[in-house]
């Protein structure tokens, strides 16, 4: 069983960055591909970035330029720079472990998120 923890979330200001991290408990197949989601209070669980192994990324639209996700593999960890946040990138932000699809349902596991609040 694989569990991650998110950690770095705060109150920011709109203009301003923040790092968030995502912890792996072990090392699997599964973790191999991970991803970054997003949920605003009300709505669906959104797409953000994911990374594979070599460090191959993508992006949603909303915040290509602006978010870098990557990692660090001794770690088990994954990374999601945020700079130039707006009041719209407010959300609950989730790591997720097992795919590499922008579809949430696809994959396996899920941390308990991390909260973004960007004041305008």
């Amino acid at each position: 069983q694989v569990q991650l923890v998110e950690s770095g979330g705060g109150l920011v200001q709109a203009g301003g960055s923040l790092r968030l991290s995502c912890a792996a408990s072990v090392r699997t197949p599964a973790t191999s591909t991970m991803a970054w989601f997003r949920q605003a209070p009300g709505k669906e669980r959104d797409f953000v970035a994911v990374i594979n192994w070599f460090g191959g990324a993508s992006y949603a639209d909303s915040v290509e330029g602006r978010f870098t996700i990557s990692r660090d593999n001794a770690k088990n960890t994954i990374y999601l720079q945020m700079n130039d946040l707006k009041p719209e990138d407010t959300a609950v932000y989730i790591c997720a472990a097992g795919s590499l699809s922008v579809e949430a349902p696809q994959y396996t596991y899920w941390g308990q998120g991390t909260q973004v609040t960007v004041s305008s």
